[in-house]
């Protein structure tokens, strides 16, 4: 615990000058809000014209698990209060612990003006509506992430590992003082996807200091009201609308949303930012997700895979898709076998994984075209013989959501790897047939971690050999504080590799490994949103050499051969630790080759009262250097060539 407190005061310090010039300008900015628990009843949520509210009739509940915990607006709000607020008791201070958590609301509302509904949202909790679209599910009150406390230093920077989904937020908090409005404080693998805010929504924590937050992942929602970046390092907001965003600090990136500011890169007087603004996401593919139908049977929706949108899905009515019955999964528990789920998947049905920690000794197979696999609470998977985890075949359409895989004792190859590994030079077998454009297989809050709970080891996070597939917020994380943490302990060369073409990341974060940290062989890759910090321990500039005579390695490799990569919205940071002087020769190293366009590109050094080094230049040996001489300064390329 020491070493985690330790190293967050040190990217504490790297933030503090220019996060408090953010939050000055952006609490300034904002104007007087009349939020709707300052003593006016609320306006109620309602759902579109097109899609009704979903019947909260009396059913049967599925076998979840015993840290499901399933609620329904009959029941008495002191129960469901009680409830909640004991899972948060729980889970707030939990960052390494084995407990997990789904919070369901069934269709209906919770809370009025007079009682609202206000609760927190701990480590490994996940807060979901059971209804088929966001209106379904009308919460009066907040659901609410706030900065956690370490020896008098209140942050988010380390609050990881929780979402919410598919509800109304009906911001109803009276008496709060400070904490008036809908607070969302936190770091990365902490996603809100198809949230409905009604007021004001802040994604930091500004009643305690210093208040700094590192990134967080937005998609297919909505907010009425102000939403308030402040400290926020880097953002990505994809197919949602804002009302009014308040600033950026570094890397701010949208997709596809309406009323997110224009773009302006890096940052300037006349137009604010730093802001990244695409007019359209490309490819979409929105997370599957457990609801309740109109004759209370549990079904999984899984979204239609989409190309150029702008906006959210439920904006014109339901969001177009598959509903699948509860039966047709097998609903695996922690205590099941990989034999047992094995012979589930063969026999040809779907996957759902009830909140817990699965230890394999034998590595998942998903072999059929179109399967999903869903975790419920944040779901952990670990192998614990050196296997891969997971292994999916070359078939389009498959889905893997909502899971964490945490590498074991005994170093796996990969943990999870999507397609048939290819050749040493990306070549493989024909592959007709493996793939469809209009069917691409996703990946959705999907989350990698080598060491932190338990000591970890794992050459490769995430293996993509497959053609059109959708990455949608991943982060792989070699672990910087926690259990098991040393350069020859949670030892990891990368955390993504991409052989397959078309392959599309949405809000891609990569972090800490010990060798080139993604590397991209496949064509006609693009990547939107990009956050990476170098490897904070190499204990020497020999240890940390990608070729005799270069220093470190890129934090995004496009190989040689590669004729045709989009990234756009990308960030790399360093803060070495060591107490001596350590190098990256290039953030970024592509190709050059018409083909191949990066737009808006930083760097950053971090922490100059304890760090060392930096990065020589941005990409390809232009742009500059980060280093002690402009710490917690930008470094910017606005077109790479």
């Amino acid at each position: 615990m020491t070493q985690r407190r330790d190293r967050s005061r040190l990217r504490d310090r790297a933030l503090r000058p220019l996060t408090f010039m953010a939050l000055a300008t952006a609490l300034a900015a904002v104007p007087t809000i009349a939020f709707a628990g300052s003593g006016a009843a609320a306006t109620p949520a309602t759902a579109p014209a097109s899609a009704p509210i979903v019947s909260a009739a009396p059913t049967t509940i599925p076998d979840l698990g015993p840290n499901v915990l399933v609620f329904d607006p009959s029941m008495p709000q002191s129960e469901i209060q009680a409830k909640v607020d004991a899972v948060a008791a729980q889970q707030v201070p939990n960052e390494m612990g084995s407990a997990r958590y789904a919070l369901l609301f069934k269709p209906g509302t919770y809370g009025s003006a007079a009682t609202p509904l206000n609760f927190q949202v701990g480590y490994y909790t996940e807060v979901a509506g059971l209804g088929q679209n966001p209106g379904d599910v009308v919460v009066n009150g907040s659901i609410y992430v706030r900065n956690q406390c370490y020896n008098g230093s209140c942050i988010a920077l380390n609050n990881f590992w929780r979402s919410m989904s598919n509800l109304t937020i009906n911001v109803t908090t009276p008496g709060f003082g400070c904490y008036t409005g809908q607070f969302w404080a936190v770091s990365q693998a902490a996603p809100l996807r198809r949230v409905h805010v009604q007021g004001q929504t802040t994604l930091m924590d500004y009643c305690t200091g210093p208040s700094f937050a590192s990134g967080g992942f937005i998609a297919d929602s909505k907010f009425d009201g102000t939403v308030i970046n402040g400290s926020q390092q880097q953002f990505f907001v994809r197919n949602s609308t804002v009302g009014t965003w308040t600033n950026g600090v570094w890397n701010q990136v949208f997709s596809g949303t309406e009323g997110a500011p224009a773009e302006c890169f890096p940052a300037a007087a006349a137009c604010g930012g730093p802001y990244t603004t695409v007019e359209k996401t490309s490819v979409s593919r929105e997370k599957p997700y457990l609801y309740v139908d109109s004759s209370g049977a549990y079904r999984v929706f899984v979204p239609a895979a989409a190309t150029d949108t702008r906006g959210t899905t439920w904006a014109s009515g339901p969001t177009p898709g598959r509903s699948i019955a509860l039966s047709d999964f097998f609903v695996a528990q922690p205590s099941d076998s990989a034999q047992v789920i094995n012979r589930e998947l063969a026999r040809g049905r779907h996957l759902l994984l009830t909140p817990g920690v699965y230890h394999l000794d034998q590595t998942i197979s998903v072999k059929r075209a179109n399967t999903i696999v869903l975790g419920l609470g944040l779901a952990s998977l670990t192998p614990t013989s050196g296997q891969v985890a997971m292994r999916v075949a070359d078939v389009p359409g498959v889905d893997i959501a909502g899971i964490t895989f945490d590498a074991g004792a005994v170093n796996s190859p990969v943990l999870l790897q999507i397609g048939t590994q290819r050749a040493a030079d990306g070549q493989g077998p024909s592959r007709a047939g493996w793939s469809d454009a209009a069917n691409p297989t996703g990946l959705q809050d999907v989350f990698f971690r080598i060491g932190g709970p338990y000591v970890g080891k794992a050459t490769v996070s995430l293996e993509v050999n497959s053609d059109h597939v959708v990455l949608d917020d991943i982060w792989a994380w070699r672990a910087d504080h926690g259990n098991g943490v040393g350069w020859t302990s949670n030892t990891a060369d990368t955390g993504l590799i991409v052989n397959g073409d078309h392959v599309t990341a949405t809000g891609l974060f990569v972090e800490h490994y010990q060798k080139t940290e993604v590397i991209w062989n496949g064509e006609h890759g693009e990547v939107t949103f990009f956050q990476n910090e170098l490897p904070y321990d190499p204990p020497s500039q020999a240890a940390w050499m990608s070729a005799p005579d270069k220093e470190g390695y890129p934090a995004l490799l496009v190989t040689s051969g590669v004729k045709s990569f989009s990234g756009t919205g990308m960030g790399a940071y360093s803060f070495f630790n060591q107490g001596i002087d350590i190098f990256a020769a290039n953030a970024f190293e592509v190709p050059t080759t018409p083909g191949v366009r990066l737009h808006n590109l930083l760097t950053i050094f971090l922490d100059p009262a304890n760090g060392k080094g930096g990065i020589r230049n941005v990409v390809n040996g232009i742009g500059g250097s980060s280093t002690i001489a402009n710490p917690d300064v930008p470094v910017t390329v606005v077109d790479y060539p």
